[in-house]
């Protein structure tokens, strides 16, 4: 029996999809502040440079090119990260890209555009990582509350700029289906699957508005805002030894909003 009491990932390869983002940057700083070789997957060199030059750790934290949106890229850049580090331990599906719309006003190409961001380039990144992942492998798909949930829309009479989008929460609600699926699927191999739902985790950009913040945190129960660290720690424990019997589970960090 282990007498290890630290949820660390000492040597861990986590290969982090969007991690140089409002969350992906508090995620990657947490796998990197537990031991862990964080490889970020994203479009923009720039934007992982601005994080790279502001955080700590950073010998183990490494730059991939991704596009989430493309088949044969998703492969490919799982392949470079066998052929540099060896291994994939655990993959970390938190990029979305989409075009928010009020509904009546959205157009079909715009539906499709937060289903293909939101919940196709999830199952792609699954299906293309699923090679490389041995026993003891994990798979941690980012959610929303929004995907159990549906949104509050008097905080947006004021606000009706934040609109949250039809798409999203329906993509989001695909991403936790696909959690419980390949859970179930992968459980025969060893490899866990797991989805976290994030509330209200506004922006830097949406924060100086803080007549629409202050909205968020009265729907807490905590009154406040979650600060991106905050959802670091739970994508550590479920990255490591000490989350190897949950799978299939989907765990709301949300401040205590849906608790209501």
């Amino acid at each position: 029996m282990s007498t290890d009491k630290r949820i660390g990932l000492e040597g861990k390869i986590v290969a982090i999809t969007g991690g140089y983002g409002h969350l992906g940057s508090g995620i990657t700083e947490a796998i990197l502040n537990h031991g862990g070789v964080a490889i970020v997957l994203g479009r923009s060199q720039e934007k992982f440079d601005f994080l790279k030059n502001r955080i700590n750790h950073t010998e183990n934290l490494h730059f991939q090119f991704c596009d989430i949106g493309d088949q044969a890229i998703v492969a490919e850049a799982f392949a470079n990260i066998i052929n540099r580090f060896g291994n994939i331990d655990a993959l970390i599906n938190n990029a979305y890209f989409g075009k928010s719309q009020i509904p009546e006003n959205m157009s079909d190409e715009e539906w499709q555009l937060g289903i293909e961001g939101g919940l196709n380039a999830v199952f792609r990144c699954i299906r293309e990582v699923i090679p490389h992942l041995k026993q003891g492998g994990r798979i941690i798909n980012i959610s929303s509350m929004y995907g159990s949930i549906a949104p509050n829309f008097k905080i947006y009479d004021d606000f009706p700029a934040f609109l949250n989008p039809p798409n999203y929460g329906a993509a989001k609600a695909g991403v936790q289906q696909l959690t419980r699926y390949f859970a179930s699927y992968l459980g025969k191999k060893g490899i866990t699957v797991n989805c976290i739902s994030p509330g209200p985790f506004p922006s830097p950009d949406v924060q100086k508005n803080t007549g629409f913040v202050k909205e968020l945190e009265q729907l807490t129960v905590l009154n406040r805002i979650g600060q991106p660290h905050e959802l670091g720690g739970i994508c550590v424990f479920l990255a490591s030894e000490h989350a190897s019997f949950i799978t299939g589970q989907n765990i709301a960090v949300d401040g205590g909003w849906t608790t209501r």
